[in-house]
């Protein structure tokens, strides 16, 4: 049945999703079943303003486990993402919040508003050794309603206050917004950035990712950003064979003229509700060649579009995801990236206050 689904339909522009899937986790769900059905039928639009949900965690600061992801810590401000980006791992987790991994994660954000007193709160904590902690391990920390919240800027300036080394990867130009705390930072080795780029082809962009900057604003950030002094890598991902693969010589080349330093890659997978909704997506977009590229994907994870398995999901296997390894080692090496190591510098680390001698007049 989701085959079928999947190859029939109109594209909607201006969205990832092009379905809202059933949420695994709810047992009833809501749909048409019977064309027959006497009852009035109202069709949810597909595009549909985008709702700010307002929260309170519990905790904002999480340990991450995967051992091939690069990042030990990661901090969320949102969940959710405006970007819509159809290959997005984040999507599942939405289901967790009541809500379908399709449509509702670009349309219901949740805004964790407690999210800068949470972050002061762990600092504060004295068992916590400082190391970086890395924002946007789930859902871009820069996307839309950033603008608006300016959560992700008040972590940067906790986290300067506390001369903690902070991560950062985006694919939003609204990074600029905060180059003057960034900047600060970077000259304390406190902070790295990386820029989210997979395909230089506006036309895929605009598909893949739809409301997201463009590759062109995209290689800008990294020209910035490496101006003003801050440590600044990509990462190519998802890398999706018969789509972009082919890209993957001229957007090193570009970043590396950028001035970006460092580059690392992620082969597409599809776990849990993404199979469902790109294959969708797949077959709308580019009906032509649908066929083709699904298989490549499999080609990667033994037949299969998903995998789990860490240390393998990440760069796929077979012959498909050895020669995208084998091209951008090549290439990395060409363009003269990933020549030194980083190491964010956690030796600065301070509680604002601690150790200060308070004397009757404060």
């Amino acid at each position: 049945m989701e085959d079928e689904f999947a190859k029939n339909g109109v594209y909607q522009k201006g969205q990832g999703a092009q379905s809202s899937p059933h949420n695994r986790f709810l047992q009833n769900s809501y749909g048409k079943f019977e064309v027959e059905g006497i009852d009035e039928w109202e069709q949810q639009p597909q595009s549909r303003p985008t709702q700010f949900i307002f929260g309170d965690a519990k905790t904002i600061v999480n340990k991450v486990t995967s051992v091939d992801v690069g990042m030990q810590f990661s901090l969320n401000p949102y969940q959710g993402c405006e970007h819509g980006c159809i290959y997005c791992y984040a999507r599942n987790s939405h289901e967790y919040w009541g809500f379908s991994a399709g449509i509702d994660f670009e349309r219901n954000i949740i805004v964790k508003k407690n999210t800068p007193a949470l972050f002061r709160s762990f600092l504060q904590k004295k068992t916590w050794v400082p190391r970086p902690i890395s924002l946007s391990g789930n859902t871009d920390c820069y996307q839309p309603a950033e603008r608006k919240f300016k959560l992700t800027r008040s972590v940067l300036e906790i986290a300067l206050d506390y001369r903690h080394p902070i991560s950062m990867i985006t694919k939003n130009a609204l990074i600029l917004r905060d180059l003057d705390l960034i900047k600060e930072m970077a000259s304390m080795n406190l902070i790295a950035v990386y820029v989210s780029i997979n395909s230089l082809n506006e036309s895929l962009r605009q598909k893949l990712e739809p409301r997201t900057t463009t590759a062109l604003q995209r290689l800008k950030i990294i020209e910035q950003l490496s101006a003003a002094g801050v440590p600044v890598g990509i990462m190519e991902a998802p890398i999706i064979p018969g789509l972009n693969d082919t890209e993957i010589p001229q957007v090193l080349k570009a970043v590396s003229a950028a001035g970006a330093k460092w580059a690392g890659f992620t082969v597409v997978r599809l776990n849990g509700q993404i199979g469902v909704i790109f294959k969708d997506w797949l077959y709308k977009t580019f009906a032509d060649r649908a066929e083709k590229v699904w298989h490549a994907i499999e080609a990667c994870h033994d037949g299969k579009v998903n995998d789990s398995e860490f240390g393998r999901r990440m760069h796929g296997e077979g012959p498909v995801a050895e020669i995208i390894r084998q091209t951008f080692r090549l290439h990395t090496r060409i363009n003269k990236l990933n020549m030194e190591s980083l190491q964010l510098d956690s030796s600065l680390f301070r509680r604002p206050g601690e150790g200060r001698q308070l004397s009757l007049f404060d």
